[in-house]
């Protein structure tokens, strides 16, 4: 089932299957190795939605929830 990066709950997983972002924030998410076919976690999530704590490639980041929104997972 695909859906955005922010919808995803704690301790669960997905395969980046696409990117919506443009410009900026492209390069940003790109830089911090999140591209299409990585394996992503969220390990959690703030009180009011925002940051979203991940995980890619071994390293722990974190993005706004509006960052978030622009990438579409395929949920395991």
């Amino acid at each position: 089932m695909e859906k955005d990066l922010s919808q995803l709950k704690p301790n669960k997983s997905g395969k980046v299957k696409k990117i919506k972002g443009q410009g900026t924030l492209n390069k940003r998410l790109l830089d911090m190795g999140i591209i299409k076919g990585a394996q992503i976690e969220v390990i959690k999530v703030a009180p009011l939605g925002d940051p979203i704590d991940i995980k890619v490639k071994g390293y722990h980041l974190s993005l706004r929830k509006e960052e978030a929104a622009q990438i579409l997972v395929e949920a395991d």
